[in-house]
């Protein structure tokens, strides 16, 4: 049994999945692999994502510890920026790995369609 942020995993993939698991959540870390994003600027990266999943999956992301937000609230408008926090960035190499795999199924399988 493994425990994390108070929660119990039957194995580690499941922990895994527990934590970066669903639609959104995996597609949010790869845009944040290698940057700084604002929130329209991450939404812009996801355009069929609602406005409220959005929301809900960055605040679960920054409640585990994956991303970090940071607000300045220096001159108007406020501005908020999200990026990985170092425990995130361990995930940086998973991420890769989800996406090499998807683009391998599309030269394979599929069609790539831009």
């Amino acid at each position: 049994m493994y425990k994390f942020k108070g929660k119990e995993y039957p194995c580690c993939a499941s922990l895994t999945m527990g934590v970066i698991g669903g639609k959104w959540k995996t597609v949010i870390l790869f845009h944040l692999r290698d940057k700084t994003l604002r929130y329209n600027e991450l939404r812009k990266e996801m355009p069929t994502v609602t406005e409220r999943t959005l929301s809900l999956q960055l605040k679960t992301l920054e409640e585990d510890g994956i991303i970090k937000r940071k607000v300045y609230t220096s001159k108007p408008p406020l501005k908020v920026e999200y990026s990985l926090t170092d425990f995130g960035k361990t995930l940086i190499p998973v991420i890769q790995s989800i996406a090499d795999w998807g683009v391998s199924v599309v030269e394979e399988h599929g069609d790539l369609v831009t």
